[in-house]
C-alpha cells in the first residue's frame, strides 16, 4: 500500500520501494515484483493496481471479503518468479500479526503458508518497543504460522549491541527463534521513501547553510513526493515538507507535489488558506512548481468524474490549462528536453492537460512567468536538467546558490546508498540463519 510508485519499461506501475529493490538486484522492474498495489484515495477506499494496471476500487468494508482475485494474482506472480529465480524475497505489508485480517491474508503469513516459505520477522527499534513488538507478533500467530518463523532481525539500532544482547538471548529462549542480526542506524540510507509517513527522513540537516529554500506542500493524499528527493540531495538546497503558510510563503520555491486525490486536496488547500498563499506567490512572481496533481491544481478548471466524481470545479487559475479526467490511465516513460538538457521521466495520471493560452513549453507542460507545471515524475533525477533549472530559480530569487560539479549525481547517490545497505547486511547479518530453509541455504 503506497502512493509512491514508478513505471517500468513494460509500462507497468509498481510501488517505488519495489522499483528500488529491483534496481538493487540489478534487474529490470516488472509487475510480478508488485502484483497488487493499493493506492489510498481516502481513509476508506483504495485504488487497485493489479499487475501494473488499474483494477477498480477497494472500499474498506470489502477489504476482508473482496481479495480473492487479488490473492490469486499474488500467488501466480510468486509462481512466475519462482520459475525464473533461485531467491525471492517476499516483503510483507502491514503486520503479520493483524489477526483480524488473517483469514484472507495473502501478503504476509498467508503467502508464506501457501508456498511454505521461511519467515524472518524484522523489528524497527527506532520506533521503540521492539522486544514487545517481536514477541507479541510471534505470540499472536497460530502454531502453523509460528512454525514458519525462522529468524528475527532488528533494524536501525544505535548504540552498544552488548547492552542489547541479553534481550536478544531472552527473546530467543522464550520463542525458540534465533536472531539473524542487528542492523545499525544508517544515516546515508534515505532515498525513495515508501510512503508519505517517511518523507521527512531525507530532509537535509544543514538548513542554516542553505542558499536555496524549497517548501513542498504536505498534501493529505500526496503521492510520488520522492520527486523532490533529488532537490534535497543537492548541497545548499533545503527542502521542507510542510503545511505551514508562513514557511510556504517565505520559501524561494513552493512545490505542489503529486496527489492521489486532486480535487479533495485542492479543497484542503482552500480550507487551510494555502490556496491564497500560492496565488499570492504568483502575483509577486515568486516561483511555484506543480507536479502531476499539483500541476492540475494550478489549472483554470478541473473536470473530474473519476477520482472525486465532482465534475467541473475551479482550479487555482494561475495557468491557462484545463484538466480532464479519463477512466484510462496514462502510464509511460516519456523523454524530452529543456534548454538543451535531456530529460527522462515517467508518468502516472488519469487527468490530461489542455493548454489554452500563450505559455512557454516546460517538459510536457507549461510555464507562465514563474509558475511551472508538468505531469512528469522523476524529471528532477536528471542531473544536468535539475541543476540548470535550480540555477534559474536561484537567479530569479536572487540566491547565491550554484551547483557543484564535483557533487555525485542522483543515480550515483542511490547506488552508493544501496551499497551502504548491502555492506551493512554483509557485516551485521548471519546469512546462514536468514536463508535457512531456502533453496540456497549454506551456499552464500
Amino acid at each position: 500500500m503506497s502512493n509512491n510508485s514508478c513505471v517500468g519499461a513494460d509500462g507497468a506501475e509498481i510501488g517505488r520501494a519495489q522499483y528500488l529493490q529491483a534496481q538493487a538486484a540489478c534487474l529490470a522492474p516488472e509487475s510480478a515484483m508488485n502484483p497488487v498495489l493499493l493506492k489510498p484515495g481516502s481513509d476508506h477506499r483504495s485504488h487497485i493496481v493489479l499487475r501494473g494496471r488499474p483494477f477498480g476500487i477497494l472500499e474498506s468494508g470489502e477489504y476482508v471479503d473482496g481479495r480473492a482475485q487479488l490473492a490469486a494474482a499474488a500467488f501466480a506472480a510468486y509462481d512466475e518468479l519462482e520459475s525464473r529465480f533461485e531467491v525471492i524475497i517476499c516483503e510483507g505489508a502491514g503486520s503479520p500479526a493483524e489477526i483480524n485480517l488473517r483469514a484472507g491474508d495473502y501478503v504476509n503469513l498467508g503467502l508464506a503458508r501457501a508456498k511454505n516459505l521461511p519467515v524472518a520477522v524484522v523489528g524497527d527499534i527506532d520506533r521503540g518497543g521492539v522486544f514487545a513488538s517481536l514477541y507479541g507478533t510471534f505470540a499472536l500467530l497460530d502454531a502453523e504460522d509460528q512454525r514458519l518463523v525462522r529468524a528475527f532481525l532488528i533494524n536501525k539500532f544505535r548504540g552498544d549491541i552488548g547492552i542489547l544482547r541479553p534481550g536478544l538471548d531472552e527473546l530467543t529462549a522464550r520463542t525458540g527463534v534465533p536472531f539473524a542480526g542487528v542492523l545499525p542506524w544508517l544515516s546515508d540510507v534515505w532515498l525513495d521513501a515508501e510512503d508519505t509517513l517517511n518523507v521527512a527522513a531525507w530532509q537535509r540537516r544543514d538548513s542554516i547553510d542553505a542558499d536555496l529554500r524549497v517548501a513542498v506542500v504536505r498534501l493529505p493524499r500526496m503521492s510520488n513526493v520522492t520527486d523532490v528527493e533529488a532537490l534535497a540531495a543537492e548541497p545548499g538546497v533545503e527542502v521542507l515538507v510542510t503545511s505551514d503558510p508562513q514557511a510556504i510563503a517565505r520559501a524561494d520555491l513552493a512545490v505542489l507535489p503529486g496527489t492521489r486525490s486532486t480535487v479533495s486536496d485542492l479543497d484542503w488547500l482552500h480550507r487551510l488558506g494555502l490556496a491564497k498563499v500560492i496565488t499570492d506567490r504568483v502575483r509577486r512572481d515568486a516561483p511555484v512548481l506543480g507536479i502531476c496533481g499539483g500541476y492540475q491544481m494550478l489549472a483554470q478548471e478541473i473536470d473530474d468524474s473519476i477520482e472525486s466524481s465532482r465534475g467541473k470545479v475551479g482550479g487555482l487559475g494561475v495557468l491557462p490549462v484545463k484538466i480532464s479526467f479519463s477512466a484510462d490511465k496514462t502510464l509511460g516513460q516519456p523523454a524530452g528536453a529543456w534548454c538543451g538538457h535531456a530529460v527522462a521521466a515517467y508518468e502516472i495520471h488519469h487527468g490530461t492537460a489542455q493548454i489554452e493560452g500563450e505559455v512557454e513549453p516546460f517538459l510536457d507542460g507549461c510555464r507562465r512567468g514563474q509558475v511551472w507545471g508538468t505531469m512528469w515524475h522523476g524529471a528532477f533525477e536528471n542531473d544536468a536538467f535539475r541543476r540548470a533549472w535550480l540555477a534559474e530559480i536561484a537567479s530569479v530569487v536572487g540566491s547565491d546558490w550554484r551547483s557543484d560539479a564535483a557533487t555525485p549525481g542522483y543515480a550515483a547517490k542511490r547506488e552508493t546508498m544501496i551499497n551502504v545497505l548491502a555492506d551493512a547486511v554483509e557485516q551485521h547479518v548471519d546469512l546462514d540463519v536468514l536463508l535457512a530453509g531456502t533453496r540456497v541455504a549454506g551456499r552464500l
